[in-house]
């Protein structure tokens, strides 16, 4: 079967495992975790590890700022 997460065009995934980490990056855009936008567990391209709950770090190419960084709450 494919890894779709190994494909050339799907950004980078990385879950933020560091709690502290997630504070802040809720802190800077002033949000709870549950305003953040959702991906679900079934998204191919989520990292194995992530588990509902947990906050993933994607970052993509972008033509206005080189890379773009957003944040995902995984939910069923």
């Amino acid at each position: 079967m494919v890894d779709v997460s190994q494909h050339k065009l799907v950004p980078e995934h990385t879950v933020l495992d560091d709690p502290d980490r997630v504070d802040e990056v809720l802190a800077e855009y002033n949000v709870s975790k549950t305003n953040l936008p959702k991906i679900k567990t079934s998204d191919p391209a989520l990292p194995d590890e992530a588990e509902v709950g947990d906050v993933v770090e994607i970052v993509r190419d972008s033509r206005t700022t080189d890379q773009a960084t957003v944040y995902r709450l995984v939910v069923e």
